[in-house]
């Protein structure tokens, strides 16, 4: 692996982000980059329509102490922003990871990952933001977008970093899965955990010849790795396999379907991050 790019927003998931990222880097002699986006919105207060509502001289000089109030907010926003990477620079630096750089960025995340993401392998993000850090059940605004708009794996950090052994890949027989397979084959940089394939669902004979010949991959890569295939519903079997400690990372395909459907019926992708409090390193 070349690169890895990690999105921070200052938020408490955001030593998490910068922890795992230390942890691919480590184990795949990685670059990392670290980028803040501060966000068009986050800094602007233009005034509504005004007219009607007040004089013209007083209106004019609202509108020159709001210019001015915005200018001191972008200004802010920037130091802010420059500490913040400073520090997380140093927290990665810390765990041996020589080759760190930062980005400050005001634009839209979906942009600038559509902008950078050429030269990266995997896109380190946080499970939720500044706005969301104590709602178990909400996840960020822009995680989702940011799974659609990328071709790269993306790495969910959960709320703390926590060592991770075993690896557990939800196998659904699809495309992504298989992408994610062929990824950690090929990576060479997960020796020593221990993978495990589960299918959850009814099982046939074309389920278990796909699970057993992605397992064999894996072992051709020299990994130890195991398949099994349990019945039930994913969504349930897997976040209870996570709560009991089975699992320290969950790998999976992501999104399959368009956003009207999962709005008419749901996603497992997103109930999955929602309820796993495990990282999860997400394929498309």
């Amino acid at each position: 692996m070349a690169r890895l790019i990690a999105f921070i927003d200052g938020s408490t998931y955001s030593e998490s982000v910068c922890d795992h990222a230390a942890w691919i880097a480590k184990r795949t002699d990685a670059q990392v980059e670290i980028m803040h986006i501060l966000g068009r919105r986050s800094i602007s207060s233009a005034p509504g329509n005004l007219s009607g509502s007040i004089g013209l001289g007083a209106r004019s000089a609202l509108l020159e102490k709001l210019a001015e109030s915005d200018a001191q907010a972008a200004k802010l926003a920037q130091e802010r922003g420059r500490l913040i990477l400073q520090e997380s620079k140093a927290r990665i630096e810390a765990t041996g990871v020589a080759d760190v750089e930062t980005r400050l960025r005001n634009a839209d995340i979906v942009e600038t990952i559509q902008e950078y993401e050429d030269g990266a392998d995997v896109i380190v993000i946080g499970k939720r933001g500044e706005a969301a850090d104590f709602a178990k059940l909400h996840l960020g605004s822009n995680l989702e977008r940011v799974v659609r708009s990328s071709s790269r794996p993306i790495l969910v950090a959960s709320r703390a970093f926590k060592p991770i052994e075993k690896v557990l890949i939800a196998f659904d027989g699809g495309a992504s899965v298989t992408k994610a397979v062929d990824f950690i084959a090929n990576l060479k940089g997960f020796d020593g955990l221990d993978f495990r394939l589960l299918s959850v669902g009814t099982e046939t004979a074309e389920t278990r010849r796909k699970i057993e010949s992605a397992r064999d991959v894996l072992r051709d890569a020299g990994y130890i790795a195991d398949a099994r295939i349990e019945p039930g519903e994913p969504e349930k079997v897997i976040a209870e396999m996570a709560d009991a400690g089975e699992t320290d990372l969950l790998v999976m395909g992501a999104y399959g379907h368009s956003r009207i459907r999962n709005l008419i019926i749901g996603s497992t992708t997103t109930e999955m991050i929602r309820s796993c409090k495990i990282p999860v390193m997400l394929f498309r």
